[in-house]
């Protein structure tokens, strides 16, 4: 069994209020792209993880794909499963990449061993494992309220569109990026915002988390300036940060940010829009 968990931005991002439960209540545009991590798993002895590529701290018993496993063990017989992750997408970044990896270890297991279960379900108990899990069971241009675990399509005008992700090796703590955010409603409710043209985007479609996190870390808000300057006709930080990403309308800027920002201890992914 093999799939080829691939990371999300944010299109816009509001924490509008602290929940009971501890959590936040956000508004969000969860947008799919390209980059991809690589999960595989094999039936075997024991069940473990084993990962490659980048680094990935704490214990592989704590990794979300093998709470994945033994979440979904809890409602159908599983054998014992040996998993091995290529981690390309890194942490830290805003880009959902652990996230991704459980909800399609999910949706790997139910596809390939014929399990039956239907999306309204997986994404119910992908919603238990993370707040953006959900979104990965049928990743699609989605609208997020709630948790971010509502979802509700939206329909984009982004094909043709040149993306950069720039993540320039800084990981942010999402607890330390909520815990800096006032909550409070949105100037304009984000689906008003996206009904817009890309090119008037710039101040309306926000980040909450941009302001705390640029504080803290000033050299990302040169970074966003700097997609900017270069012929983003929108720019920002993904998520709760750190990567910044810009939409460009012609390739070749697309293509000089690239090797522009090609850092020794960051990443660069592009990609064109479908």
């Amino acid at each position: 069994m093999i799939a080829f968990p691939h990371a999300k931005i944010n299109l816009g991002l509001h924490v509008t209020a602290k929940r009971p439960d501890g959590y936040h209540n956000i508004e969000t545009c969860f947008y799919p792209i390209g980059w991809r991590d690589v999960l595989e798993a094999v039936e075997a002895d024991k069940t473990r993880l084993d990962i490659y590529g980048l680094d990935v701290p704490g214990a592989a018993d704590d990794n979300l794909i093998l709470k994945a496993y033994h979440l979904l063990k809890e409602h159908v017989n599983l054998p014992p499963l040996h998993f091995a992750l290529l981690k390309n997408i890194p942490l830290g970044a805003g880009l959902g990449g652990g996230s991704a990896d459980a909800a399609f270890a999910l949706r790997m297991l139910n596809e390939n061993l014929q399990l039956g279960i239907g999306t309204d379900e997986l994404r119910e108990l992908a919603a238990t494992l993370g707040s953006d899990c959900a979104f990965f069971i049928h990743p699609r241009p989605m609208l997020g309220t709630g948790r971010g675990d509502v979802l509700e399509p939206v329909n984009l005008g982004l094909s043709g569109l040149n993306l950069v992700v720039l993540y320039p090796g800084v990981a942010i703590s999402t607890p330390w990026a909520y815990g800096r955010v006032v909550p409070g409603p949105p100037a304009m409710p984000l689906a008003e915002v996206l009904k817009r043209s890309v090119d008037e985007w710039d101040g309306l479609l926000v980040n909450d988390f941009e302001g705390p996190v640029f504080a803290a870390h000033p050299t990302l808000e040169l970074v966003k300036l700097k997609l900017y300057e270069m012929g983003a006709i929108y720019a920002a930080m993904s998520g709760s940060g750190s990567a910044i990403f810009g939409l460009f309308e012609e390739a070749q800027d697309r293509l000089a940010v690239a090797h522009a920002f090609r850092m020794e201890q960051g990443q660069v992914w592009v990609e064109v829009l479908a």
